[in-house]
């Protein structure tokens, strides 16, 4: 992974309308599900070009962790972030740790996503929340999910069960990008069809960055959805967010 790529992916992380919607979603659940009045320790996993672990910064402190080496030297030399470079699966932290741990799009580049959990439980404090987001629908597998390195995509049930055996309770669990689900899941099955294209000739997603009018036009049609996400829960969608508490210790 070059600079020029990180230059992109830091430009991307910020302007893109696709991020800028997520950035939203889990800001909202954030301030309604997570904030106390005092400042929180967050733990961000998966910090990528660090604007996950900036959204997140007004709510607390946060210390972040990246396993990438460019990306986390980007962040660290580039950026001069608060942050470690190691695995979800072997997090550098003491048990009971942090008041929220996150791990937004993170866990389905995890082969071992039993153990990513358990370690994101693991650190989080009794009582703490656990904030992730995930790919949702192996029928919407393409390229885009072999190019960064997927593992899977989840279906709500999938994920509710690497969460049910540690106890504690779910705050709330939905899916989104609710509008985009039926042209998507179109279009990848045609490709899935008729184009065949070969692992080296598939291209990451900096190289698809859209027009500042599609941006506009998607950041409007989104932010209703957005609107609507704090009223009801989608059925499907291309993304899905699960919002968990930590049991308490008696």
């Amino acid at each position: 992974m070059d600079r020029n790529f990180l230059d992109d992916y830091f430009k991307m992380e910020r302007e893109h309308w696709w991020f800028r919607v997520r950035e939203g979603i889990i800001l909202d659940q954030f301030k309604t599900s997570v904030h106390k009045t005092v400042p929180l320790q967050i733990l961000n996993v998966g910090a990528a070009t660090g604007r996950s672990s900036e959204m997140l910064e007004p709510f607390g402190i946060v210390q972040s962790i990246e396993y990438d080496e460019p990306s986390y030297r980007f962040c660290y030399d580039v950026l001069k972030m608060k942050i470690d470079q190691g695995s979800i699966t072997e997090l550098p932290y003491p048990d009971n740790a942090f008041d929220c741990v996150c791990a937004f799009d993170v866990v389905e580049h995890v082969e071992d996503d039993q153990k990513a959990i358990s370690e994101l439980f693991r650190v989080c404090k009794p009582g703490g929340k656990i904030f992730i987001t995930v790919p949702a629908f192996m029928s919407l597998w393409s390229n885009h999910d072999v190019v960064n390195h997927h593992f899977r995509r989840y279906r709500k049930n999938q994920l509710l069960n690497l969460f049910f055996p540690h106890g504690g309770r779910l705050i709330r669990t939905t899916y989104f990008n609710f509008f985009l689900f039926m042209p998507i899941f179109l279009v990848r099955s045609l490709q899935r069809i008729f184009i065949r294209t070969k692992k080296e000739e598939l291209k990451p997603d900096n190289d698809m960055i859209e027009s500042g009018f599609i941006n506009a036009v998607f950041q409007s049609i989104f932010s209703f959805e957005r609107s609507l996400l704090n009223k009801i829960n989608f059925p499907f969608g291309v993304s899905l967010l699960l919002l968990w508490e930590k049991k308490q210790i008696n």
